[in-house]
C-alpha cells in the first residue's frame, strides 16, 4: 500500500492545489479532514471514493444527499451538529455565571456555511441566557487579537467555532484571552492543555479510528454511496484549573465532576 499525505494548515488555496495533486495520482480512495479539504477533493473528482472526517454539515455543504444514503462518491464521519453553538455558550455561562457578553469567533473562508451553521443555536442560547451575542469573523492573527480586545475586559466570554482555521491559530487566542482575562471555550482538549480554559467536542481520535474501517470497506469494493454517514459517539470535556484560577473563576463542582480531563 502506498499512502500520500498533504497538510493544508487551514489554507484554502493549499487545499485546492493538494487536491489536484492527489487526484492526478489516481488513488483508490482519498481521506479528507475538515470541510474545506473535503470541498477541495470533491471539486476535483466525482468518481474517486472519498471518506471525510471532521466535517460539521455534510448535507448543507453539498457533500452527500442524505446521511443514511450519501448517494455519490463521498461518505464519512461528521463530528458535530448545529446545536453545538448553544452548548458552548451554556458551558461558558456555567463556568462564568456573571458573563453578559459573548463572542463567537470563526474564519468565514473555512467555517461550515461561512459560520452560519453554528450561529443560530449560539444566538438562541444567548437569548435564553440573557447574554449579548457578538459575531467575530477573523482572517489573521491581528484580527483575532483585535476581536478579543473589542469584547472588553469585564463580564465577557468567547467561543471558538469548530473551524479548521481556529484550530490552527488557537495559540494566538490563548495569548489574547489570557492578556484580557476572557474565558474561552474550544472544541478540542489541546486548547486546554496549552493554557486555554475550557473545551468541549467530539473525540476526534475515535472518529479517525472509525474512519479507517470505512477506508478498508471501500478498498474491498464497497461504494461510498451505500455507506451511511456516521455521527460522533464520544464527546470530551476538558478544564484548565490553573487558567480558571488566574481568571478568578471558581469552577462549579458539578462541572468538574463531568469533565473527562482536568489540568491542574
Amino acid at each position: 500500500m502506498r499512502i500520500e499525505q498533504r497538510w493544508t494548515n487551514a489554507d484554502v488555496n493549499r487545499a485546492r492545489a493538494f487536491a489536484q495533486e492527489l487526484v492526478a495520482t489516481q488513488p483508490d480512495v482519498i481521506v479528507t479532514s475538515t470541510t474545506h479539504a473535503t470541498a477541495a477533493a470533491k471539486r476535483e473528482s466525482t468518481t474517486i471514493p472519498i471518506v471525510f472526517t471532521i466535517v460539521s454539515d455534510p448535507v448543507g455543504s453539498g457533500f452527500v444527499a442524505a446521511l443514511p444514503r450519501p448517494g455519490g462518491n463521498i461518505t464519512g464521519f461528521s463530528h458535530t451538529d448545529g446545536g453545538m453553538g448553544g452548548k458552548w455558550l451554556t458551558l461558558l455561562k456555567e463556568i462564568a455565571p456573571d458573563i453578559k457578553r459573548a463572542g463567537i469567533m470563526f474564519n468565514p473562508d473555512t467555517a461550515p456555511s461561512g459560520g452560519k451553521f453554528f450561529l443560530g443555536s449560539f444566538e438562541a442560547a444567548a437569548t435564553v441566557l440573557e447574554v449579548e451575542p457578538v459575531t467575530l469573523p477573523v482572517r489573521s492573527d491581528g484580527e483575532i487579537e483585535t476581536a478579543i480586545a473589542s469584547l472588553g475586559r469585564e463580564r465577557v466570554a468567547l467561543a471558538l467555532m469548530d473551524d479548521s482555521y481556529m484550530a490552527v491559530h488557537y495559540p494566538t487566542v490563548i495569548a489574547a484571552t489570557a492578556r484580557d482575562r476572557v474565558p474561552a471555550i474550544f472544541v478540542t482538549p489541546e486548547f486546554v492543555r496549552s493554557g486555554g480554559l475550557l473545551a468541549y467536542g467530539a473525540d476526534i481520535t475515535d472518529i479517525l479510528r472509525r474512519a479507517a474501517g470505512y477506508v478498508d470497506r471501500v478498498l474491498r469494493g464497497e461504494k461510498p454511496a451505500d455507506l451511511p454517514v456516521q455521527l460522533p459517539t464520544k464527546f470530551d470535556m476538558a478544564i484548565n484549573l490553573k487558567t480558571a484560577k488566574s481568571f478568578g473563576i471558581n469552577v462549579p463542582p458539578a462541572l468538574l465532576a463531568t469533565a473527562d480531563e482536568v489540568i491542574e
